[in-house]
């Protein structure tokens, strides 16, 4: 068996031994604190009253969500092209071009109906 073999096999044992062991001696050896303000729910900074699960939630929140979910994909989408651009070429451009577009047309559809407007 190798050296680097031998480290290896050590390490994630006294990984599987330790991290356990750990998270155990927390419970006893950390300070712990009964409060009431403790265990209230805290949504966004805002403290929530005891309200029905079956009231209404504002869309905003989810609206901004996905959102921000489409422009996230739209990164991920551009971050290869940025990488291999040389290699593809002028069509590969001026097709990342049109998805940019696309995605500054959304934007601005996105801004004309006031989605992002919370008052």
């Amino acid at each position: 068996m190798s050296g680097s073999l031998l480290l290896a096999s050590i390490m994630i044992a006294a990984l599987v031994v330790l991290l356990p062991l750990l998270f155990h001696l927390t419970k006893y050896l950390g300070s712990s604190s009964d409060n009431v303000r403790k265990n209230e729910p805290v949504e966004g900074g805002i403290r929530l009253t005891c309200k029905d699960s079956y009231d209404a939630f504002n869309v905003k929140f989810f609206l901004v969500g996905i959102i921000f979910l489409i422009f996230d994909v739209e990164v991920l989408f551009m971050f290869p092209w940025a990488l291999n651009l040389r290699e593809l070429g002028l069509f590969a451009l001026i097709e990342m071009f049109v998805f940019m577009g696309l995605l500054i047309g959304g934007l601005f559809y996105v801004y004309k109906s006031k989605v992002l407007k919370w008052t």
